[in-house]
């Protein structure tokens, strides 16, 4: 399968995505459209899992349905703002398995860096899902999925709230086989690699430590 990039036009994503960026938003109401828009998006990513044919007594007789054909998924986010899209995809797929990934950038070189990577033993059977809100420099993206590749999964797919076209850029050039969901596409990166406008500090704002 070819692969793609969705950035979001659903009006329930935009208008959610709208209030996340607010300075005024307080914390509690972040967190919570944080996980709403990530079952959204989740809704859309989770489109191409192939069904099978099933049939179903109900009280009435019996019904011709569809179900999911044997696909294991897991979400794996990157520690620490993707936490907060977890709860939402799970939400949709409350069988899927969870891994995480934990990096930090440095400061000076706006790297990642690896200090943690914690994945389901049977990954190389399941389609990955990795969340992360902001796809920045697209270093931490870029590491994550390659540290899953190392594991062989069936697929990975890459969920975030907002991309800069620079991460964007970056992330596709270094593993063009993955698709890519987004939100929203804002218009670059300032001189400190915060997105702008972007929303700030997703992982601050997520957990009240801003």
């Amino acid at each position: 399968m070819d692969r793609k990039v969705v950035i979001f036009d659903h009006p329930l994503i935009q208008h959610k995505l709208s209030i996340l960026r607010n300075t005024e938003t307080s914390t509690k109401d972040f967190r919570e459209l944080v996980n709403e828009i990530a079952m959204l998006m989740t809704f859309e990513a989770t489109r191409d899992l192939p069904t099978e044919d099933i049939r179903v007594q109900t009280p009435c007789g019996v019904a011709d349905c569809k179900q999911i054909a044997g696909r294991k998924l897991a979400f794996v986010p990157i520690l620490r703002a993707g936490l907060g899209m977890v709860d939402g995809c799970l939400k949709l797929v409350p069988s899927a398995r969870v891994g995480h990934i934990g990096l930090y950038r440095n400061e000076k070189t706006l790297q990642p860096v690896e200090y943690y990577c914690k994945l389901p033993k049977d990954i190389e059977e399941r389609d990955v899902f990795v969340v992360d809100p902001m796809l920045a420099t697209g270093g931490s993206a870029i590491d994550a999925i390659s540290q899953i590749k190392l594991r062989k999964p069936r697929s990975i797919k890459f969920l975030c709230l907002i991309a800069a076209p620079e991460g964007l850029e970056a992330l596709e050039k270094a593993h063009p086989d993955v698709d890519i969901y987004a939100a929203g596409l804002d218009s670059y990166l300032n001189e400190n690699g915060y997105i702008v406008p972007g929303l700030g500090d997703a992982g601050d704002r997520i957990f009240g430590t801003k």
